[in-house]
């Protein structure tokens, strides 16, 4: 591992503290591109405006004459977090701005795949609905639309994937990544989208006289959801995404979140009140996201729709269910699929470009989590494969695929796809993430593509993993009250949360539930606890380490820790 100090540009930093900023944080959003303080400005006021957001002014108008005709709504959702909060902002933001038939329908992961799918269409159109909309999803359902407009559904799509060579042919698309948008914030989440669906449609009620400024429907109820499904989508955190994490995260810790949010923070062992975004990207977000991948989504939307808070408990204590089992089935599944993988070259040798893991006995809904453990073990592409378990696709296998900086991965699939036709049958994704469907004849075609895409792409320094941080941590900053300052602020993709690098001393150094290393270290002289969480190998006495800082209790008192992301060994 190499670890490399951001560049800190002193005059944004010193612009920064001279307007008031935290000595320490004006460093951090220095190194981070910020230039200037009214950057950090995180009120609606700065937001983009809707109407820049292509077909958002179309959508409102299609949903307020929807409306006006007392037309029956069905969002069609996506098993994912961002999925599922999109799906409880369209529908409780419709119901809020007037909506009186507002249903959804979430596709089954096994049986439905992703997407508006024509079964799905059918399905809509048998509950009796007039218009159907996407969320986080639909972009990429040519057919599916098709058939949707044939049964005589109108149809809009909100989405944020990149759109394939063909678009939907929909009433309306609303995605900042479709042709001749200029919305700046491209990396939106799609809960994001819909909400600023929401803001366009309540300007338009507005202009017909539904109510006035003073008497509109309050959105912001809406952004705890908003900000949830945005960090636990892992999209980047470019200002307009910060703004909507922030104004999410300030109405969380004041109690104004919906139930279901309430009950997974305590389910979880959360403080709603100190709410930070690692909660909704490590807690909130599994918990959620295990119902698409073990069960059905619909527990997992109906838990952030109920506005009751005994069956938001009943919901709550369900999900964190599920998630414990689902960690049980992915802790057995990555063990056997490092086995897979490191047997695929020698000891002491370099693992191959690309990693690529099947066996039988796979879990389709944990391929990805798994992809992304091997990817972080051995820093290379890698996809995990499962036996479909889909009726009739018995002999398919469903991959996901996660990737590391410098590899784009849905780019990889499409050369594979091209030099090996007829190998993918389905494909899509981002740069960092992908999913493929193969025959699993094809495993070993796929597996050689796959590997002499990387080998042509990858190099020594992209094969070299690379940790960047903001540098040596001052002294005077080693401090409870500093830790809650930096927790405070919003982090995540794209916006890292600070992490320090320096060389310090190892104390000592012994193992705590047989996977964790707990240090005693001192740095610039003076003592300091320190954990390297899922690492068993000793460190040398002086070692350059880059690690967060965190704060523990211990009988009654709080006291600052390193939390150990890598050492240059």
């Amino acid at each position: 591992m190499k670890i490399v100090a951001r560049n800190i540009p002193p005059r944004a930093a010193w612009a920064l503290e001279q307007a008031g900023v935290h000595p320490l944080l004006a460093r951090l959003f220095a190194a981070r591109g910020v230039a200037a303080k009214d950057e950090l400005d995180d009120g609606l006021a700065r937001l983009l405006p809707p109407a820049s957001l292509k077909g958002a002014n179309e959508a409102a108008v299609l949903l307020a004459d929807a409306m006006a005709q007392a037309k029956k709504l069905c969002i069609v959702a996506d098993y994912d977090c961002d999925g599922a909060t999109a799906c409880a902002v369209a529908v409780r933001g419709l119901r809020l701005l007037g909506a009186k038939h507002v249903s959804y329908l979430v596709p089954d992961r096994v049986v439905d795949g992703y997407g508006l799918t024509a079964p799905i269409a059918q399905r809509v159109k048998a509950s009796g609905a007039d218009v159907l909309i996407t969320v986080d999803n639909g972009i990429a359902s040519v057919d599916g639309v098709r058939v949707a407009r044939e049964l005589g559904l109108q149809v809009l799509v909100t989405d944020h994937h990149l759109p394939g060579p063909e678009l939907p042919d929909a009433e309306v698309i609303v995605n900042p990544n479709q042709p001749g948008c200029d919305f700046e914030s491209k990396s939106i989440a799609g809960v994001g989208v819909m909400f600023y669906v929401l803001l366009a449609l309540r300007a338009e009620l507005r202009q017909r006289g539904a109510f006035d400024a003073a008497s509109q429907p309050k959105l912001d109820a809406l952004l705890p959801l908003v900000a949830l499904g945005t960090v636990a989508d892992v999209v980047k955190l470019d200002a307009n995404n910060r703004r909507l994490v922030a104004q999410g995260l300030k109405r969380v810790r004041a109690g104004a979140l919906p139930p279901g949010m309430g009950s997974l923070f305590t389910v979880a062992g959360r403080n709603a009140a100190v709410a930070t975004t690692f909660d909704f990207g490590f807690a909130l977000g599994p918990r959620i996201n295990a119902a698409g991948r073990l069960s059905d989504m619909t527990l997992g939307i109906e838990c952030l729709l109920t506005d009751d808070p005994a069956r938001a408990e009943e919901l709550a204590r369900t999900l964190d269910g599920i998630n414990r089992e689902r960690r049980e089935i992915e802790g057995e599944m990555r063990e056997q699929a490092f086995d897979i993988a490191e047997s695929l070259f020698d000891e002491g040798d370099e693992p191959p470009p690309a990693i690529c893991v099947f066996d039988p006995d796979f879990h389709e809904g944990v391929v990805g989590i798994v992809a992304s453990r091997i990817k972080d073990k051995l820093h290379r592409p890698s996809f995990v494969f499962a036996a479909s378990q889909a009726p009739g696709k018995e002999h398919e296998l469903k991959g996901s695929g996660r990737s590391i900086p410098g590899f784009h991965l849905r780019d990889a699939l499409d050369l594979v796809a091209k030099r090996y036709p007829g190998v993918l049958l389905r494909f899509g994704g981002h740069a960092m993430a992908a999913g493929c469907t193969i025959a699993e004849e094809h495993f070993d075609a796929f597996e050689q593509g796959l590997n002499e895409v990387a080998q042509e792409w990858l190099d020594a320094a992209t094969l070299t993993r690379r940790l960047d941080t903001d540098g040596p941590l001052p002294p005077e900053y080693r401090r409870t009250d500093v830790v809650e300052v930096l927790h405070r602020e919003v982090w995540g993709q794209g916006f890292a949360p600070p992490t320090f690098s320096e060389e310090v001393e190892v104390v000592s150094q012994r193992l705590v539930g047989e996977k964790h290393l707990a240090l005693k270290l001192k740095h610039q002289g003076q003592p300091v606890d320190g954990i390297w969480f899922g690492h068993t190998e000793p460190l040398p006495q002086r070692v350059l380490l880059a690690f967060r800082l965190d704060a523990d209790e211990w009988q009654g008192v709080r006291r600052v820790r390193f939390l150990v992301e890598g050492a240059e060994l």
